[in-house]
């Protein structure tokens, strides 16, 4: 049954909106949220401008879009309120493929548009992690901050990106996830834990993090043959371990759980992390019965009290006729942590302004989710999780 806005709604369904999306292709795409920058106005009637950067690759863009409809939905609840400073913020969404070209090109853009005064909310991991190699080769008089990127290794990001200061994380990467979600697990008394991983970049990316993170648990780690090569030979993914972590998102993990075979009776955790949808896993099949399967989440759940959960509610009910999701809210929190940076600046609100402000790295309360650093690292790593269990229900 096709949903229809509401009587009133000023927003416009996200499935319309990415069907235009697919329509028009992806490289190098603009889409533009606000006021239209103009050289006849003048400077205090000018819209401050923000780019957000998504990957809609493949395997990105079930992350990407609820990411990215979060912080569309965050902006024009602030534009209604009135901007920033008395003046509307023009939200850039700037499109990739995937590919470096792509990257580089949006990037590019962002980086040549003088009115552009932040990259807020980069999605996915991939992209973010590329735009700060990409920061890292730039002139420093140049510098456009990257405020509240995806970022999986949070804790490279000042080998990724040198001596610069322009990179400031807000969510837990995958580490702190991991580590949040085993650690009570492994009280249990296991000593060596499962790791799969979705595919042989996604082992690159993250081989080393979640050895550290086992480490540091006095855990052993014993990596499952990714779920291609046991559907190649025909044989399904047979494991011994009580926990087993997955690394990747939704499809490959539903794929993996398709072909988990466990000994008769043994009882399973699946650990998978933030870029998996808990509620899409539970809809599209019964293969989580072999196994409860704990996703752990860099917000606050969607049903909390929270004022800024129940202020992302109400936002998304208002523009969008969309369901809550994990990633959604962090996309809305990545939009209203720039803005809330962007209000506390003292004079014209410019990109070295902006800057300025970041490195400050003041404490931000965003309705209850509390986001502090001690020099350059934060100081906390929100991090929830929630468990699909085996009959079907979802707990957390």
């Amino acid at each position: 049954m096709t949903r229809t806005p509401r009587p009133g709604q000023t927003g416009v369904l996200r499935r319309h909106w990415l069907q235009g999306v697919a329509a028009m292709g992806l490289t190098g795409n603009v889409w533009a949220q606000g006021t239209e920058p103009s050289a006849k106005k003048a400077d205090a009637d000018r819209p401050h401008v923000v780019a957000q950067v998504a990957d809609l690759s493949a395997d990105q863009q079930d992350v990407s879009r609820d990411f990215l409809v979060g912080s569309r939905t965050a902006w024009q609840e602030i534009n209604a309120k009135g901007g920033v400073h008395g003046r509307p913020v023009q939200h850039q969404t700037l499109e990739t493929d995937g590919t470096p070209a792509s990257l580089q090109s949006a990037w590019q853009s962002a980086q040549r548009q003088a009115s552009c005064i932040a990259l807020s909310g980069c999605v996915g991991n991939t992209a973010a992690s590329g735009l700060i190699a990409l920061q890292a080769k730039s002139p420093g008089d140049a510098a456009l901050p990257f405020v509240a990127p995806w970022l999986h290794d949070t804790a490279g990001i000042s080998t990724a990106s040198g001596a610069s200061d322009t990179v400031f994380d807000v969510f837990a990467g995958h580490e702190a996830q991991i580590t949040h979600a085993i650690k009570n697990l492994a009280s249990m008394g296991v000593q060596t834990v499962g790791v799969a991983y979705a595919n042989a970049v996604v082992r690159r990316q993250s081989e080393a993090m979640v050895a550290h993170a086992a480490q540091s648990m006095s855990l052993k780690v014993q990596t499952i043959s990714p779920p291609g090569s046991a559907a190649k030979a025909g044989t399904a993914a047979r494991v011994d371990q009580t926990i087993i972590l997955f690394i990747g998102g939704t499809p490959e993990l539903f794929s993996f759980l398709d072909q988990l075979a466990l000994p008769q009776g043994r009882q399973c955790y699946v650990v998978a992390l933030a870029d998996v949808n808990l509620q899409v896993l539970a809809q599209m099949g019964p293969t989580a019965a072999k196994a409860s399967v704990i996703v752990t989440q860099a917000v606050p759940m969607v049903n909390a009290s929270l004022p800024v959960v129940r202020s992302y509610r109400d936002a998304l009910a208002r523009f969008y006729d969309e369901p809550p999701s994990p990633l959604g809210l962090a996309g809305y929190i990545a939009a209203r942590y720039t803005a809330e940076v962007m209000g506390g600046i003292t004079g014209p609100v410019t990109r070295a302004s902006m800057l300025a402000a970041l490195q400050k790295r003041a404490a931000v309360n965003i309705g209850g989710y509390a986001i502090g650093y001690q020099g350059r690292q934060r100081t906390n790593a929100y991090v929830t999780q929630s468990m699909l269990t085996t009959n079907g229900r979802i707990i957390g």
